[in-house]
C-alpha cells in the first residue's frame, strides 16, 4: 500500500498561481490571436476581399465562356454557311448580285456638314 504524503500549503499555493498564471497565458495568447487574424495582414478583410474578388472573376470567366461560344458559332456558320457569307459580302464589302440594281444617295448640300 502506498502512502502519500500531504502536500503543504504553500506547495498548494505555488499551483494554483502555476495554473492561474497558465490560464491567463493561454487567454492573452488567444486574444493576441484573434487581434491578429482581424487585422493582420492576412486577417479578415484580405480575406473577404479575395472572396469577392474570386466571385467576380468567376462571373468573368462565365461571360468570356459564352462570348467564346457565340463566337466559334460565328465562325463555324461563316465557314459553312454559303448564305452568311453572302450577307456579310454585300454589307462590307458592297457586293451585288447580277441583275440587282443598287441605289445610292448622295445627301443634298444642304444636309451636308461644313467639314472642319
Amino acid at each position: 500500500m502506498i502512502i502519500k504524503q500531504n502536500r503543504s500549503r504553500q506547495w498548494l499555493d505555488w499551483q494554483r498561481r502555476l495554473v492561474t498564471g497558465a490560464h491567463y497565458a493561454g487567454g492573452a495568447a488567444c486574444l493576441l490571436l484573434l487581434v491578429a487574424l482581424v487585422f493582420g495582414d492576412l486577417g479578415l478583410p484580405l480575406y473577404f476581399s479575395m472572396r469577392n474578388h474570386a466571385q467576380q472573376l468567376g462571373l468573368d470567366l462565365q461571360e468570356l465562356q459564352r462570348a467564346t461560344l457565340t463566337l466559334r458559332g460565328k465562325i463555324d456558320r461563316l465557314e459553312r454557311d454559303p448564305a452568311t457569307i453572302e450577307q456579310l459580302a454585300r454589307e462590307q464589302l458592297g457586293y451585288v448580285r447580277k441583275g440587282e440594281t443598287v441605289y445610292q444617295l448622295v445627301p443634298s448640300p444642304s444636309q451636308e456638314r461644313p467639314r472642319p
